[in-house]
């Protein structure tokens, strides 16, 4: 039975039973399917084409009104009730507790990892994006460098930051993989990638995060949740 929601008019589900995934393969998108499948819950994705702004199509932003992927949409979730959630960062946490996996029991430490991810969700993820437009699309055009060294400034400051906690550490957390690590790998790979800034922000001398990296890229969850939306 289909579920009633109208981002299924759009995109409908084949199997309804399973959690859908609404995203693309950009920085944000690949936190949810790396996620899903480093959790190994039933899933079905629904690549939503952002440059033919299919993220405006009025049946998406019934799922979420701010028109961004990714977005899920849970027909069993808490109590057994559907449950439609956006933004990449609160999804990461839901899906976390549904499987009492990668984020700490101690609440102490649950904290410190979900500090991680706030900090990759209001720091890295936007100054990251904003060096990539300056440094690599429109904005590279513009004759006043300014805004493009401002924000590699800052992007190598952050990477500075996440370089220091690695030191001595496996993953974010320590020994424990957790969603503060899936909330950073694709920005990072997007980072010296995609946007071809790893020269502009002096990748080379983080040795602790370029570590950390190849670890993160190494684990097939994350080989496999990086191409779930690309076709």
């Amino acid at each position: 039975m289909t579920p009633d929601h109208p981002i299924f008019a759009r995109w409908p589900a084949e199997h309804p039973d399973r959690l859908q995934l609404f995203g693309a393969p950009t920085p944000n998108g690949v936190k949810v399917s790396i996620m899903l499948e480093e959790c190994g819950l039933p899933y079905e994705a629904h690549r939503v084409d952002i440059m033919a702004n299919e993220s405006h199509d009025p049946a998406f932003l019934a799922l979420n009104p701010n028109g961004k992927i990714p977005a899920i949409y849970d027909p069993d979730g808490p109590g057994g009730k559907p449950l439609a959630l956006f933004e990449s960062g609160a999804i990461l946490l839901y899906l976390a507790d549904k499987t009492d996996r990668f984020l700490p029991e101690d609440p102490g430490r649950r904290y410190e990892a979900i500090q991680w991810l706030m900090w990759q969700m209001g720091g890295a993820g936007p100054i990251f994006g904003q060096l990539g437009f300056f440094h690599k699309f429109a904005g590279k055009d513009y004759e006043d460098k300014r805004p493009r060294d401002r924000y590699a400034a800052e992007s190598a400051r952050l990477l500075e930051v996440l370089d220091g906690r690695l030191d001595g550490r496996t993953w974010i957390m320590g020994e424990d993989y957790s969603i503060a690590d899936i909330s950073l790998i694709g920005w990072i790979r997007n980072l010296i990638g995609f946007y071809d800034a790893a020269a502009i922000v002096g990748f080379d001398r983080f040795h602790h995060v370029q570590a950390w990296l190849e670890r993160g890229l190494a684990r097939p969850a994350v080989q496999r949740g990086l191409v779930v939306c690309a076709t």
